[in-house]
């Protein structure tokens, strides 16, 4: 089929491993990398939903292979067949991830160390497999994190709220650490997007959630998967160490602007009136 904004070859060559990519954005970055020229593999916890991401992609440049990344043992197996299969790892699209919302005074330790464990020690291990065994010994690479929309917190989830900053401050530092080897390292702070994730949520949730972002939609996993994909093209090989936010303005305010009650009857946001000068 191929890409609606890319050339169909931009990424040809490239192996491009994702984790969490059996549904919603991994499932979208996946086909779109694969529609520009990509071999990728999409990694999960479940094999069907892997193979229903592979059968979404064109003939034979998707492989499927299960993995739990908060498992260090299962991590270093991932990294070695995909090398054993491919022979190199481009780049890496850390998308595996999940919250589930909460009361921060009702949040067991239990319940912290598992989306703690998930969001940073699951992503920090992937990394540190992938550099260590492959973009370092072979010259570079890059680094995709993804993270989370607004910045300013996101009341019941304080969990992963500390999980995503921890994230992004990893991003930073290993971007400079690891200049050095040619490896480029970015993270994309996703807003609210229109996938099956939103659903589990309860219901004004899931049905209000549009009405927050200026922009008063969600978002379009393919305009997810499309800033991955130009990060992995050549046209992303000076970006390093930035946090890319893409959430329809969500991050700087609230719902619609004008605010309802500041506009005049066309729409027009309300302005003070200032004297004439003399």
């Amino acid at each position: 089929m191929g890409s609606r904004i890319f050339a169909d070859n931009v990424l040809d060559g490239q192996v491009i491993l994702v984790t969490g990519g059996g549904s919603g954005l991994g499932r979208a970055t996946a086909v779109e990398l694969t529609n520009c020229g990509a071999h990728v593999v999409v990694a999960g916890r479940r094999q069907e939903p892997l193979d229903e991401t592979a059968a979404l992609c064109p003939d034979g440049r998707c492989d499927a292979i299960v993995c739990d990344i908060r498992e260090e043992d299962q991590v270093d197996r991932l990294v070695a067949e995909v090398l054993d299969r491919r022979g190199r790892i481009d780049v890496l699209v850390n998308n595996a991830g999940g919250q589930y919302m909460t009361p921060a005074e009702d949040i067991s330790t239990k319940g912290w160390d598992t989306v703690v464990r998930l969001n940073l020690r699951g992503t920090w291990l992937m990394t540190h497999a992938v550099a260590t065994k492959a973009m370092i010994p072979q010259g570079g690479g890059k680094v995709v994190n993804v993270t989370l929309s607004p910045h300013h917190g996101l009341p019941g989830m304080a969990h992963s709220s500390a999980a995503r900053a921890a994230v992004e401050n990893l991003t930073r530092v290993l971007s400079v650490e690891w200049a050095r080897f040619n490896v480029r390292v970015n993270a994309i702070a996703a807003g609210h997007f229109a996938t099956e994730a939103l659903k589990k949520y309860p219901k004004p949730v899931f049905e209000g959630v549009a009405r927050t972002v200026p922009l008063q939609r969600l978002g379009e996993p393919e305009e997810h998967a499309w800033l991955v994909a130009y990060l992995a093209s050549p046209a992303g090989d000076y970006c390093s160490g930035a946090i890319f936010t893409v959430d329809g303005a969500r991050d700087n305010w609230l719902g619609p602007y004008p605010p309802a009650g500041l506009a005049d009857e066309s729409g027009k946001p309300l302005a003070e009136e200032r004297r004439p000068r003399p």
